[in-house]
């Protein structure tokens, strides 16, 4: 079976105070064998970056209205007259607030949706195929 990759590098902006930020090169990463997940890796050009795994469905939806709960918690909000989309992120290691632009992660974003539409996820995974030959045995 053919698996798709939809790749987007851009900057995020790590919150470190209402007035104060940094910039952090990350790199959204879709692949169509994991359907469910989104992969967010930071630092990209460190020695050791950081990666993160969530439902893409989160991401989906907190860019319209805050969602989630427990270690990741996504919502719109505007800064500085920008569409932007906050991420709280929660470890043991530690907590961060990261800003992402809003049109860059929905772009990123449809294009996932049109690589595996929802609803389609399960049939990426062939779960109904292995049933069936599972069965028939």
């Amino acid at each position: 079976m053919h698996h798709t990759m939809v790749e987007r590098e851009l900057e995020l902006r790590l919150i470190l105070s209402p007035e104060r930020s940094i910039p952090v090169p990350a790199r959204l990463t879709y692949r169509s064998d994991d359907p469910y997940a989104v992969h967010v890796s930071f630092h990209i050009n460190s020695e050791f970056p950081v990666h993160w795994t969530f439902a893409r469905d989160l991401l989906v939806e907190g860019v319209f209205r805050p969602c989630g709960h427990g270690d990741v918690r996504v919502w719109p909000t505007k800064s500085e007259g920008r569409s932007v989309v906050l991420m709280a992120l929660s470890s043991p290691d530690g907590d961060a607030l990261l800003e992402a632009p809003v049109p860059q992660v929905s772009a990123w974003l449809e294009r996932t949706l049109r690589v595996v539409p929802p609803g389609t996820e399960g049939r990426q995974l062939g779960i109904d195929e292995a049933l069936d030959q599972l069965l028939a045995q």
